[in-house]
């Protein structure tokens, strides 16, 4: 396990080196999620997209949110019933509240956690946040490449592969293109997972004929999303069931987000987007 001096050293001058690397004429996924959820950390390009994306899915931010507080939800059932200490969350975008390793920590303090994002402003701005914990770490990676990711030195200083591990790929693998082989990549990091492990994933889904106003609406969405950020793919219930192999799937099975175990009390915004956004967790024996 890293110390805090090795967690801390060096980052300022990647946190230099990250923001000379950030685009600002080009969209960015990271970006984009974060105007969704009321964030800051975006630009007028990123904006651009989100108010196309509106015109289409007038309660994307709605969406959003809904991923996050699954987030949650699936963390703090991951810590506090299931006993995990690591979690690896890939895709992890922009720093905003209810972070894993917020959640994970006020249960279990010793938690470790690892986020991974492609994009330098995320490096950034986790690096900053994270400057005084120890137990926490931001890793510039591209989950296209899995071997990058699970041989990085600052994922092995931190995450124990010998025992169980929580793999969080929270609205990540829909943005990976079918030629770039999801199923393949999940089935990477699926083999990597020790005996106890967890595997947790969101993603846009096309529910197809069953649905065909919510899938008129998936399809238009795709379309945007691939013509401005480059990757967007609603995916069939068969296709993102495959990402989880023959991991036996924890109650209440793939579902909407909202209806992944609530919390009491919990508002549902049941707009058109409510079908479009699935989630599981899936427990390796």
């Amino acid at each position: 396990m890293a110390d805090d001096d090795q967690h801390v050293s060096g980052a300022p001058a990647d946190d230099e080196q990250a923001a000379t690397r950030i685009d600002t004429s080009k969209p960015s996924i990271a970006r984009v999620y974060d105007f969704f959820l009321g964030g800051k950390d975006n630009f007028a390009i990123d904006r651009q997209v989100g108010e196309a994306t509106l015109l289409i899915a007038p309660d994307a931010p709605a969406a959003g949110r809904a991923n996050r507080a699954f987030l949650r939800r699936v963390v703090r059932y991951l810590a506090a019933e299931a006993g995990i200490r690591q979690f690896l969350d890939i895709g992890s975008g922009l720093p905003t509240q209810g972070n894993v390793h917020e959640v994970a920590q006020e249960i279990a303090p010793e938690a470790r956690v690892v986020y991974v994002d492609n994009d330098p402003i995320v490096l950034a701005h986790g690096r900053a946040l994270l400057a005084t914990n120890g137990s926490t770490t931001v890793v510039e990676a591209d989950i296209r490449d899995p071997e990058s990711i699970l041989n990085h030195p600052s994922v092995g200083a931190l995450i124990d592969f010998d025992q169980p591990v929580a793999l969080l790929l929270f609205a990540i693998l829909h943005h990976v293109n079918d030629h770039e082989d999801p199923q393949g990549i999940a089935a990477r990091f699926r083999s990597a997972l020790p005996s106890g492990s967890y595997l947790a994933l969101s993603h846009f889904h096309n529910p197809g004929p069953a649905m065909p106003e919510v899938s008129a609406q998936a399809t238009s969405a795709e379309r945007l999303f691939n013509e401005n950020l480059g990757t967007g793919r609603w995916r069939t219930r068969d296709e993102i069931l495959a990402y989880f192999g023959d991991l036996p799937i924890l109650e209440p099975g793939l579902v909407p987000l909202a209806e992944w175990r609530p919390d009491p009390g919990d508002f549902v915004e049941h707009g058109i987007t409510y079908h479009t956004f699935v989630g599981a967790v899936a427990h390796k024996p």
